[in-house]
């Protein structure tokens, strides 16, 4: 018997225990029925309505064409809209902060 082959059966001979000791597959099932129920009812509450039914004549979600071809067109030929921008509150003059104001008490 070769010092290689003797090598080979010992360390086949340490490695089987150690796959013996598989425990990887055997809870397959056992695990809690809840477990992800916090995500399910997040993202149910976040949904308006997940498979919504429209009527055949009605407008499709992405079916307004003409109003997409139209800012094609305007891309294509260099006349984009400017950008408006809004303000959802005014500046209103007074004394701002805290402290030094001349202000009731």
């Amino acid at each position: 018997m070769s010092f290689r082959f003797f090598c080979r059966i010992v360390a086949a001979g340490s490695l089987l225990p150690l796959a013996a000791c598989n425990t990887a597959n055997t809870h397959i099932g056992d695990e809690d029925p809840f477990l992800g129920e916090a995500v399910k009812y997040n993202a149910a509450i976040q949904t308006i309505n997940p498979t919504p039914v429209y009527r055949a004549d009605a407008a499709q979600p992405g079916g307004n064409g003409d109003v997409g071809a139209k800012a094609v067109e305007r891309y294509r030929t260099d006349k984009v809209k400017q950008v408006q921008t809004l303000s959802t509150s005014k500046s209103v003059g007074g004394a701002g902060g805290a402290g030094g104001g001349s202000g009731p008490m």
